[in-house]
């Protein structure tokens, strides 16, 4: 698995996009053209349990890959489309409300993108 593992890293830290696993797998291909999708599946998985990589989940599609440096996610609610936003860290802010001390958190802002938006006002005055 290590070979792969090592690949799939680099393959999702090197993107500009959150890639899905066949995104992955359809990477991975050029390089090692007899990998299965399933290999990819579990070595997501194993990277992720091991904190190398970060999965987002998002209702309704499928789950995407990304880099463990703290950021945040927009998500617009009428495509899909997955941006990145760096908003200031509320681990404190968070820690004093809950008592406790966190691991982590996923911030994930649902709003409507330029394009929608323009799709929609376009639609309006049709």
């Amino acid at each position: 698995m290590s070979k792969y593992a090592d690949k799939i890293v680099e393959i999702v830290l090197n993107s500009r996009e959150h890639l899905t696993a066949e995104q992955v797998f359809l990477e991975m291909k050029k390089t090692y053209p007899k990998v299965v999708l399933a290999t990819i599946y579990n070595n997501l998985n194993m990277l992720v349990s091991e904190g190398k990589l970060r999965r987002i989940s998002i209702e309704g599609s499928p789950d995407r890959y990304d880099r463990t440096t703290r950021h945040d996610h927009m998500i617009c609610m009428k495509c899909g489309a997955l941006s990145d936003i760096t908003i200031q860290d509320m681990t404190q802010m968070i820690e004093r409300q809950t008592g406790g001390k966190i691991l982590s958190y996923d911030l994930k802002i649902n709003y409507i993108c330029s394009e929608c938006k323009n799709k929609l006002k376009e639609n309006k005055h049709e």
